[in-house]
């Protein structure tokens, strides 16, 4: 069994329903939940919009590899109304975002999936919930501890 770490993030419609019904199907179809941060209201990132962001992180255990993850969150996000993808840097509202922080202490890159996330060390609605329920847990590309790294932001 694998630990995955998930960043959640929504913000369209009733947000906290979007959340809640992206985690239940998360713990059926990918592992069960280790821990669960607090919902963090935010801003947008690398787009405009009137509407603000809920994010979360999730920590599972699960026996799916980092590939089966990713195409079970795509699913999820498919069913919960997620029309597309950001893609090249450009960002829009959507009901729900389900990213692949970490996969135990993975490095992975491949065209379709680079674990860790490339830009999470870089995003404070990623790493506030994240350090909440995993801060002792190593980077490990930059090791160090994910509280520092996001303290040093």
């Amino acid at each position: 069994m694998a630990k995955v770490y998930l960043g959640l993030g929504t913000n369209l419609g009733d947000k906290k329903a979007n959340l809640r019904t992206a985690i239940y199907k998360l713990q059926e179809r990918i592992g069960k939940q280790v821990s669960l941060s607090s919902f963090y209201e935010t801003a947008p990132w690398g787009f405009e919009s009137t509407h603000s962001f809920l994010n979360a992180a999730i920590c599972l255990e699960t026996p799916l590899a980092p590939l089966e993850v990713l195409h079970t969150t795509q699913e999820i996000e498919k069913e919960l109304g997620r029309m597309k993808k950001s893609v090249n840097g450009v960002y829009s509202d959507r009901s729900i975002d389900i990213d692949i922080l970490l996969y135990d202490d993975l490095i992975l890159q491949t065209p379709e999936l680079t674990i860790p996330h490339p830009l999470m060390t870089e995003r404070d609605f990623v790493m506030q919930p994240l350090v909440e329920i995993a801060g002792n847990v190593m980077h490990p590309v930059l090791q160090e501890s994910l509280s520092a790294l996001w303290h040093k932001a």
